[in-house]
Protein backbone atom coordinates (compact mmCIF):
# COMPACT_ATOMS: atom_id res chain seq x y z
CA UNK A 1 0.00 0.00 0.00
CA UNK A 2 3.20 2.46 0.72
CA UNK A 3 4.17 1.66 -2.54
CA UNK A 4 0.31 3.29 -3.92
CA UNK A 5 0.58 5.78 -1.86
CA UNK A 6 3.64 7.29 -2.51
CA UNK A 7 2.67 7.22 -6.42
CA UNK A 8 -0.49 9.26 -5.80
CA UNK A 9 1.65 11.27 -3.92
CA UNK A 10 4.22 12.07 -7.03
CA UNK A 11 1.09 12.38 -9.07
CA UNK A 12 -0.84 14.67 -7.15
CA UNK A 13 2.48 16.72 -7.07
CA UNK A 14 3.09 17.02 -10.51
CA UNK A 15 -0.65 18.10 -10.99
CA UNK A 16 -0.41 21.28 -8.68
CA UNK A 17 -2.49 19.63 -6.21
CA UNK A 18 -2.70 19.69 -2.10
CA UNK A 19 -3.98 17.17 0.02
CA UNK A 20 -6.80 19.45 0.66
CA UNK A 21 -7.55 20.12 -2.68
CA UNK A 22 -7.40 16.91 -4.39
CA UNK A 23 -9.39 15.98 -1.51
CA UNK A 24 -11.86 19.02 -2.75
CA UNK A 25 -12.29 17.28 -5.86
CA UNK A 26 -13.71 13.83 -5.16
CA UNK A 27 -15.35 15.38 -2.05
CA UNK A 28 -13.35 13.29 0.00
CA UNK A 29 -11.40 14.42 3.12
CA UNK A 30 -7.69 15.79 3.15
CA UNK A 31 -6.96 13.22 6.08
CA UNK A 32 -8.02 10.46 3.92
CA UNK A 33 -5.47 11.55 0.87
CA UNK A 34 -2.94 11.48 3.59
CA UNK A 35 -3.70 7.96 5.32
CA UNK A 36 -3.50 6.85 1.24
CA UNK A 37 -0.57 8.24 0.36
CA UNK A 38 1.15 7.06 3.64
CA UNK A 39 -0.15 4.02 3.06
CA UNK A 40 -2.38 3.65 6.66
CA UNK A 41 -5.54 3.15 4.15
CA UNK A 42 -5.92 1.18 1.12
CA UNK A 43 -6.94 3.19 -2.73
CA UNK A 44 -10.02 1.57 -3.54
CA UNK A 45 -10.43 0.08 -6.81
CA UNK A 46 -12.66 2.92 -7.68
CA UNK A 47 -11.06 5.90 -6.65
CA UNK A 48 -7.74 4.85 -8.07
CA UNK A 49 -9.75 4.67 -11.99
CA UNK A 50 -11.56 8.32 -11.07
CA UNK A 51 -7.64 9.37 -10.05
CA UNK A 52 -5.86 8.09 -12.73
CA UNK A 53 -8.20 9.92 -15.56
CA UNK A 54 -8.06 13.30 -13.44
CA UNK A 55 -4.63 13.09 -12.74
CA UNK A 56 -3.75 11.73 -16.55
CA UNK A 57 -1.26 8.93 -15.33
CA UNK A 58 -2.36 6.66 -17.96
CA UNK A 59 -3.55 4.07 -15.47
CA UNK A 60 -0.99 3.61 -13.39
CA UNK A 61 -2.38 3.91 -10.17
CA UNK A 62 -4.77 1.50 -11.32
CA UNK A 63 -2.33 -1.21 -12.72
CA UNK A 64 0.38 -0.53 -9.24
CA UNK A 65 -3.00 -1.71 -7.29
CA UNK A 66 -3.87 -4.84 -9.20
CA UNK A 67 -0.13 -5.90 -9.06
CA UNK A 68 0.59 -4.64 -5.35
CA UNK A 69 1.98 -7.62 -3.65
CA UNK A 70 0.06 -9.74 -1.33
CA UNK A 71 2.29 -9.18 1.69
CA UNK A 72 -0.67 -8.32 4.28
CA UNK A 73 -2.14 -10.67 6.11
CA UNK A 74 -5.32 -8.46 6.77
CA UNK A 75 -7.32 -8.52 3.47
CA UNK A 76 -7.86 -5.51 1.47
CA UNK A 77 -11.57 -4.93 2.32
CA UNK A 78 -10.81 -5.01 6.01
CA UNK A 79 -8.39 -2.15 6.24
CA UNK A 80 -10.37 0.78 5.53
CA UNK A 81 -12.55 -0.80 8.11
CA UNK A 82 -9.71 -1.21 10.97
CA UNK A 83 -8.45 2.87 9.64
CA UNK A 84 -11.65 4.01 10.26
CA UNK A 85 -11.68 2.06 13.93
CA UNK A 86 -8.23 3.70 14.92
CA UNK A 87 -9.86 7.27 14.15
CA UNK A 88 -13.19 6.32 15.78
CA UNK A 89 -14.55 8.50 18.50
CA UNK A 90 -17.69 5.75 19.36
CA UNK A 91 -17.78 2.27 18.82
CA UNK A 92 -20.75 0.16 19.04
CA UNK A 93 -20.52 -3.66 18.57
CA UNK A 94 -22.61 -6.47 18.80
CA UNK A 95 -20.80 -10.15 18.26
CA UNK A 96 -22.74 -13.34 18.41
CA UNK A 97 -19.78 -15.48 17.27
CA UNK A 98 -17.04 -14.80 19.87
CA UNK A 99 -15.62 -12.23 22.16
CA UNK A 100 -15.20 -9.50 20.01
CA UNK A 101 -11.49 -8.00 18.74
CA UNK A 102 -10.92 -5.58 20.79
CA UNK A 103 -11.63 -7.63 24.17
CA UNK A 104 -9.50 -10.64 22.90
CA UNK A 105 -6.72 -11.83 25.62
CA UNK A 106 -3.68 -13.02 23.26
CA UNK A 107 -4.71 -16.86 23.93
CA UNK A 108 -8.09 -16.38 22.81
CA UNK A 109 -7.25 -14.50 19.71
CA UNK A 110 -4.68 -17.66 19.24
CA UNK A 111 -7.53 -20.04 19.77
CA UNK A 112 -9.62 -18.32 17.02
CA UNK A 113 -7.06 -17.93 14.24
CA UNK A 114 -6.38 -21.77 14.97
CA UNK A 115 -9.96 -22.74 14.69
CA UNK A 116 -9.56 -21.36 10.84
CA UNK A 117 -10.58 -23.54 8.02
CA UNK A 118 -8.28 -23.46 5.77
CA UNK A 119 -5.92 -23.51 8.98
CA UNK A 120 -2.98 -20.74 8.82
CA UNK A 121 0.32 -21.86 9.75
CA UNK A 122 1.93 -20.81 12.85
CA UNK A 123 4.16 -17.76 11.62
CA UNK A 124 0.48 -16.30 10.03
CA UNK A 125 -1.31 -17.29 13.42
CA UNK A 126 1.29 -15.28 15.23
CA UNK A 127 1.15 -12.61 12.90
CA UNK A 128 -2.82 -12.26 13.15
CA UNK A 129 -2.62 -12.32 16.68
CA UNK A 130 -0.47 -9.29 16.94
CA UNK A 131 -2.43 -7.30 14.68
CA UNK A 132 -5.20 -8.06 16.64
CA UNK A 133 -4.38 -7.33 19.73
CA UNK A 134 -2.74 -3.70 18.40
CA UNK A 135 -6.30 -3.19 17.86
CA UNK A 136 -6.89 -2.55 21.65
CA UNK A 137 -4.07 0.36 21.72
CA UNK A 138 -8.03 2.72 21.11
CA UNK A 139 -8.13 2.29 24.66
CA UNK A 140 -4.87 3.57 25.41
CA UNK A 141 -5.06 6.78 23.18
CA UNK A 142 -5.05 10.00 25.40
CA UNK A 143 -8.63 10.51 25.07
CA UNK A 144 -10.17 6.82 24.10
CA UNK A 145 -13.34 6.41 21.80
CA UNK A 146 -16.62 5.91 23.62
CA UNK A 147 -17.15 2.17 23.26
CA UNK A 148 -20.53 -0.28 23.92
CA UNK A 149 -20.55 -4.20 23.66
CA UNK A 150 -23.64 -6.54 23.32
CA UNK A 151 -22.09 -9.79 23.64
CA UNK A 152 -24.80 -12.73 22.95
CA UNK A 153 -24.40 -15.05 25.83
CA UNK A 154 -23.72 -18.39 23.26
CA UNK A 155 -20.50 -16.83 22.58
CA UNK A 156 -19.22 -17.06 26.13
CA UNK A 157 -20.69 -20.75 26.49
CA UNK A 158 -17.59 -21.68 24.33
CA UNK A 159 -14.04 -23.11 25.63
CA UNK A 160 -12.25 -22.06 22.72
CA UNK A 161 -8.61 -23.01 23.24
CA UNK A 162 -9.64 -25.26 26.41
CA UNK A 163 -10.64 -24.15 29.81
CA UNK A 164 -7.46 -22.00 30.81
CA UNK A 165 -7.90 -19.85 28.29
CA UNK A 166 -11.97 -19.24 28.70
CA UNK A 167 -11.24 -18.07 32.12
CA UNK A 168 -8.21 -15.43 31.19
CA UNK A 169 -11.04 -14.19 28.77
CA UNK A 170 -13.93 -13.84 31.19
CA UNK A 171 -11.52 -12.30 33.35
CA UNK A 172 -10.67 -9.79 30.82
CA UNK A 173 -14.50 -9.02 29.87
CA UNK A 174 -15.07 -8.44 33.58
CA UNK A 175 -12.08 -6.07 34.08
CA UNK A 176 -13.10 -4.30 30.94
CA UNK A 177 -16.66 -4.21 32.87
CA UNK A 178 -15.08 -1.92 35.48
CA UNK A 179 -13.34 0.29 32.73
CA UNK A 180 -15.13 4.35 32.43
CA UNK A 181 -16.15 4.70 29.11
CA UNK A 182 -16.98 1.34 27.75
CA UNK A 183 -20.44 -0.32 28.45
CA UNK A 184 -20.43 -4.11 28.01
CA UNK A 185 -23.69 -5.98 28.07
CA UNK A 186 -24.59 -9.60 27.69
CA UNK A 187 -27.37 -11.01 25.45
CA UNK A 188 -28.97 -13.85 27.77
CA UNK A 189 -29.62 -16.82 26.31
CA UNK A 190 -33.19 -17.93 26.58
CA UNK A 191 -34.86 -14.76 25.49
CA UNK A 192 -37.86 -14.66 23.59
CA UNK A 193 -37.05 -11.63 21.11
CA UNK A 194 -33.79 -11.11 19.77
CA UNK A 195 -33.02 -8.06 17.53
CA UNK A 196 -29.20 -9.55 16.23
CA UNK A 197 -30.73 -12.57 14.69
CA UNK A 198 -28.81 -11.26 11.06
CA UNK A 199 -25.33 -11.64 12.52
CA UNK A 200 -22.43 -9.09 13.89
CA UNK A 201 -22.23 -5.78 13.03
CA UNK A 202 -20.58 -2.40 14.12
CA UNK A 203 -21.29 1.11 14.20
CA UNK A 204 -18.93 4.06 13.98
CA UNK A 205 -18.53 8.04 14.52
CA UNK A 206 -15.56 9.26 12.92
CA UNK A 207 -14.16 12.67 14.32
CA UNK A 208 -16.43 14.65 11.85
CA UNK A 209 -19.47 12.98 13.10
CA UNK A 210 -19.63 10.98 9.76
CA UNK A 211 -22.02 7.45 10.77
CA UNK A 212 -20.82 4.30 9.38
CA UNK A 213 -21.55 0.54 9.58
CA UNK A 214 -19.39 -2.91 9.39
CA UNK A 215 -20.77 -5.94 8.71
CA UNK A 216 -18.39 -8.75 7.92
CA UNK A 217 -19.18 -12.55 6.28
CA UNK A 218 -17.29 -15.51 5.44
CA UNK A 219 -15.77 -13.76 2.14
CA UNK A 220 -15.64 -10.61 2.43
CA UNK A 221 -17.10 -7.44 4.43
CA UNK A 222 -19.00 -4.01 3.82
CA UNK A 223 -18.64 -0.68 5.38
CA UNK A 224 -21.76 1.21 5.14
CA UNK A 225 -22.27 4.83 4.54
CA UNK A 226 -25.73 5.02 3.18
CA UNK A 227 -27.71 7.33 5.80
CA UNK A 228 -30.70 4.61 5.74
CA UNK A 229 -28.58 1.18 6.28
CA UNK A 230 -26.76 2.85 9.40
CA UNK A 231 -30.32 4.25 10.57
CA UNK A 232 -31.08 0.40 10.77
CA UNK A 233 -28.63 -1.38 12.64
CA UNK A 234 -28.43 1.85 14.40
CA UNK A 235 -32.08 1.03 15.84
CA UNK A 236 -31.51 -2.94 15.93
CA UNK A 237 -28.08 -1.72 18.45
CA UNK A 238 -30.76 0.06 20.69
CA UNK A 239 -33.21 -2.62 20.80
CA UNK A 240 -31.11 -5.15 21.63
CA UNK A 241 -29.32 -2.74 24.40
CA UNK A 242 -33.04 -2.91 25.66
CA UNK A 243 -32.91 -7.10 25.70
CA UNK A 244 -29.55 -7.09 26.74
CA UNK A 245 -28.11 -7.07 30.72
CA UNK A 246 -27.80 -3.90 32.05
CA UNK A 247 -24.20 -3.32 32.82
CA UNK A 248 -24.70 -4.27 36.44
CA UNK A 249 -26.30 -7.63 35.94
CA UNK A 250 -23.43 -8.42 33.46
CA UNK A 251 -21.17 -8.03 35.58
CA UNK A 252 -22.67 -10.47 37.93
CA UNK A 253 -23.17 -13.06 35.02
CA UNK A 254 -19.14 -13.05 34.61
CA UNK A 255 -18.57 -13.27 38.28
CA UNK A 256 -21.18 -16.48 37.93
CA UNK A 257 -19.19 -17.81 34.69
CA UNK A 258 -15.82 -17.26 36.79
CA UNK A 259 -17.19 -18.84 40.04
CA UNK A 260 -18.53 -22.19 38.01
CA UNK A 261 -15.07 -22.81 36.92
Amino acid sequence: MKMVGALLALYREAAGYTQRSLGEVFVISEQQIASIEQGRRPLKPDLAEKLDEFLDTKGALSAALRHMPEVDLVPLWAEEYLDREREAITISVYDSLAVPGQLQTEAYARAVFRSRVPVYDEDEIEQLVAKRLERQEIFHRKVPPTTSFVIWEAALRDHLGGLDVYVEQVRKLREYADVPGIALQILPLGRTSHAGLDGPFVLLETPEHQRLAYTESQRGSQLIGDLDEVGILTQKYAMLRTQALNTEDTRDLLDRLLGEQ
